[in-house]
């Protein structure tokens, strides 16, 4: 005798092949949710690992601004105290000056020179004085070209006055000090009399 199945097969196989289908239409969507996930957490970890770089770095570059602004402050010091030393170095050249200047002076005026009155404003020397003859103050000038300590002699002026003797005229001069500060002395003069004014 034939089998007749009389159950309602085609329906129970369509569901079957529907709960199929979802199943794996729902591992597909977990898989590709896991994948998704795995990945943005894959690039969510390079991320807030180049962010710890980056405030490493922005830590690093702040303690390196600190370092670099004390070693500013240093050069300025550094400067500061090159300045002084320069400055103490050139007073102590300068120290003796005043004698060395007059003793170098009294070499270099030949006989027929006669100084009245010398006058120092910063590393200048204004001389004043009489001459015999236009020669000597050549020799003079001469000698300051020679000297070690005075430069640059140069003559002002020379006039004769008829009142007085004729044998000697007035002349004024301009030496400059060799390597000595314009404000290391301030303005010293002397007279004829030898003392100062």
């Amino acid at each position: 005798m034939a089998f007749i199945n009389l159950l309602p097969w085609r329906e129970e196989a369509e569901k079957a092949q529907q709960r199929e289908y979802f199943t794996i239409l729902t591992m597909v969507a977990v898989a590709a949710f896991a994948f998704v996930f795995l990945v943005s957490q894959f690039y969510q970890m390079r991320i807030d690992g180049q962010s710890s770089r980056n405030q490493f770095l922005k830590n690093e570059i702040q303690l390196l601004d600190v370092r670099i602004a004390k070693i500013k402050n240093l050069n300025e010091k550094k400067k500061e105290l090159k300045k002084r030393t320069t400055v103490v170095e050139q007073l102590q050249r300068s120290r003796n000056v005043g004698t060395q200047v007059l003793d170098e002076i009294a070499k270099i005026v030949p006989t027929g020179v006669y100084l009245t009155k010398l006058g120092k404003q910063g590393n200048s020397i204004k001389i004043v004085g009489k001459s015999e003859s236009n020669n000597h103050l050549a020799n003079m000038i001469r000698e300051i070209e020679h000297s070690t300590l005075l430069i640059d002699a140069t003559l002002e002026s020379i006039t004769s006055n008829e009142a007085e003797s004729k044998l000697l005229s007035d002349f004024k001069m301009q030496v400059r000090i060799k390597g000595l500060l314009n404000s290391v002395d301030g303005s010293n003069i002397v007279n004829e009399n030898g003392g100062k004014s």
